[in-house]
């Protein structure tokens, strides 16, 4: 069983930047991010294919997050630029186990591991 371990939650102003990680301990396909704020549901933020070639990003987060993949794809670095009061929630790190057809969108359902979560607060 794969393990996904995140890092580089904080708390920063607004328009500050954070970057998260998240390491696999074993080979993982499409990684993604997702997070959650209280009293909200968790919603898909990015994603990146397992060549690191395509990613998607959330309307919301587009222009202002990167995504990228290293250290032969096990570990996945989202890059929160221009960070906004509406970015706090808790952050999860996510992965498909098998390789897929590269989709756009981010559905919780097709994510076979889970990180336990880093907190971001923007205040």
């Amino acid at each position: 069983h794969v393990q996904l371990v995140e890092s580089g939650g904080g708390s920063v102003q607004a328009g500050q930047s954070l970057t998260l990680s998240c390491t696999a301990s074993g080979k993982v396909y499409t990684v993604a991010w997702f997070r959650q704020s209280p009293g909200k549901e968790r919603e898909g933020v990015a994603k990146i294919s397992a060549g690191g070639v395509n990613s998607y990003f959330a309307d919301s987060v587009k222009d202002r997050f990167t995504i990228s993949r290293v250290d032969f794809g096990n570990t996945v670095h989202l890059e929160m630029n221009n960070l906004k009061p509406e970015d706090t929630a808790m952050y999860y790190c996510a992965a498909k186990s098998r390789s897929r057809a590269w989709t756009t969108g981010l559905s919780q359902d097709t994510f076979d591991y889970w990180g336990q979560g880093t907190q971001v607060t923007v205040s």
